[in-house]
């Protein structure tokens, strides 16, 4: 988020995720004909505005808090398989930059999930600032993001029979993220 960058409203401060407003969630191609999504329950993060300068993301989430409403598939994907929570409980994010696109943004940043860290790129809709409800201002931000699991250690391979794989390489990670300023 460079000086550059218009982002109406959005005022100097620290400004917290939300999680109660907020989702962070994914995909991943299934039986190579559908998806399977998941929601994250755990997860928190923090938006810093300067005065000058350029601002700043830092986010975490608890890999073993995915819901993809199904208990069975929740405990697989937490597993040794796929996140191996017990060993790499969080993932996270740490924003190295952003640029406009077009009429988005993207944010760039350093991703860690099950102990590798890989540069990542976000594509960023910036919603605006509303004064919010007695609580403080709030912001409003959707990102998404394509990442191969296999470039993050996650190499489990599960081939069907007719060939294809069970889960797909790419995942989809979409946030819709509310933040509060704080100060």
């Amino acid at each position: 988020m460079t000086t550059a960058l218009a982002l109406p409203g959005l005022t100097t401060g620290t400004w917290v995720i939300d999680p109660v407003h907020s989702t962070v969630g994914c995909s991943v191609r299934h039986l190579m004909v559908s998806k399977v999504r998941g929601t994250f329950n755990e997860f928190s993060g923090v938006i810093t505005v300067p005065d000058a300068g350029e601002p700043s993301v830092e986010a975490s989430i608890a890999v073993a808090s995915i819901d993809t409403r199904n208990a069975d598939r929740d405990a697989h994907i937490a597993s040794a398989d796929f996140f191996d929570a017990e060993q790499y409980p969080t993932a996270r994010f740490a924003s190295t930059g952003v640029r406009a696109a077009g009429s988005n943004l993207v944010l760039e940043g350093d991703f860690t999930l099950h102990g590798v860290t890989r540069p990542i790129a976000l594509t960023l809709e910036f919603h605006g600032v509303n004064p919010g409800m007695g609580q403080g201002e709030v912001a409003g931000f959707e990102a998404t993001a394509v990442i191969n699991r296999k470039d993050f250690g996650i190499s489990i391979d599960m081939p069907l029979e007719g060939g294809g794989a069970v889960v797909g390489d790419k995942i989809t990670l979409t946030l819709e993220i509310e933040a509060v300023r704080q100060s």
